[in-house]
């Protein structure tokens, strides 16, 4: 009985070699210590993935709020600027509350990395449609050129993306 005891304690420690009774000398210790990255909202991909769900939410209210000339290829610019906005707003909280270190079975830099591969072929597609049918519409061409920056701003995280992903790993497997 007392093995099962030591080997809760050993799972529950925050990982130090000091042996089975160092988790119980921490009082202030919490579960969630470690559940919230604060340094992440500081970093170059962090402001990267703001600047994106930031210019498509505006690509988006540009859009739903101007009348439309041609219902089809504004639909659609609506829905990829929405399914981008949540896929990265997923990504974020997944770096941002570390869930990356409990979901191991998923390969997170090569998941983002084709997020951004293909939502950036169709953010562009839907940025050339709605500027060909905006027809001088102020608030359709506004939603076009957020389009468009948009995927300026997705093609910036394939690059990184890319360098975390397959430059890294290249590196790792040379050493």
């Amino acid at each position: 009985m007392s093995h099962g005891a030591g080997l809760v304690r050993t799972t529950c420690s925050s990982g130090s070699a000091l042996g089975p009774g160092a988790g119980a000398a921490q009082p202030s210790a919490s579960p969630l210590e470690g559940l919230l990255d604060p340094s992440y909202p500081r970093t170059h991909a962090a402001l990267l993935k703001v600047a994106q769900m930031v210019t498509l939410l505006i690509a988006f209210i540009c859009v739903r709020s101007s009348l439309w000339t041609d219902y089809s290829a504004y639909s659609y610019f609506e829905v990829v600027t929405i399914c981008d906005l949540i896929m990265i707003l997923a990504f974020y909280l997944v770096h941002l509350f570390r869930f990356y270190r409990m979901l191991t079975c998923i390969s997170w830099p090569l998941s983002e990395l084709l997020h951004y591969l293909i939502g950036t072929l169709l953010l562009l597609i839907a940025s050339i449609v709605a500027a060909s049918k905006s027809y001088n519409q102020s608030g359709l061409v506004a939603g076009a050129i957020f389009g468009f920056m948009a995927t300026f701003l997705c093609m910036a995280s394939i690059w990184l993306s890319y360098k975390i992903s397959c430059v890294s790993q290249s590196t790792d497997a040379a050493v």
